[in-house]
């Protein structure tokens, strides 16, 4: 990774081996990031029908310009520069679109909620990823509604969990709409 001057990322979980794993990462210069609680829910259990605020609609999005749409309003978001989601979906949507269902939220035009349900084949996981809200439209049922959608499709799909590493923001929304808690992750990031 060195020589191609592209960093890495190691999730560890709470129950890792060996014991010292984090210390051995930390020694090789690898860099802890928010620990984040790992939630696991059945699909079927999670999947009410989504209710929108009047004036947010729910969408799939595949082109370019959307999934662009859908990195400059993660980046708003997360507070940096993410522009280069809009490459990494694009690049998923294209090579397997069976595999990404990724859904915006807009309201007046604008993506306010983006998301996105990642399903990886012969397990009975599908990924909750990205559920990320502008500020101003928190509080307002979107992200519950893009976590049910998601469910109802896992579910449509045969896949009977979902599962996500949830932040501190987005674990207690979580846990009340009826996902588990399991362990915790901490992404350690090793950069060139």
């Amino acid at each position: 990774m060195t020589a191609r001057g592209e960093p890495v990322e190691w999730k560890t979980r709470a129950h890792d081996l060996p014991a010292d794993l984090t210390d051995r990462l930390t020694a090789a210069g690898f860099v802890a990031e928010d620990s984040e609680t790992v939630l696991i829910g059945r699909s079927a259990d999670l999947a009410a029908c989504p209710v929108l605020p009047d004036g947010v609609t729910l969408r799939r999005v595949t082109t370019t310009a959307d999934l662009r749409r859908v990195a400059a309003m993660e980046s708003t978001v997360w507070g940096e520069d993410r522009s280069w989601l809009a490459d990494d979906l694009a690049s998923r949507v294209g090579s397997a679109p069976e595999n990404i269902c990724v859904l915006v939220a807009e309201a007046c035009g604008e993506v306010v909620c983006a998301a996105w349900l990642v399903f990886n084949d012969g397990l009975d996981f599908a990924g909750l990823w990205g559920g990320s809200t502008l500020a101003e439209w928190r509080g307002r049922g979107i992200y519950r509604a893009m976590v049910a959608h998601r469910a109802q499709l896992a579910a449509a799909r045969g896949v009977p969990y979902v599962y996500v590493d949830a932040s501190a923001d987005s674990a207690p929304i979580l846990t009340r709409l009826g996902l588990h808690a399991v362990t915790t992750t901490t992404p350690y990031v090793w950069s060139p």
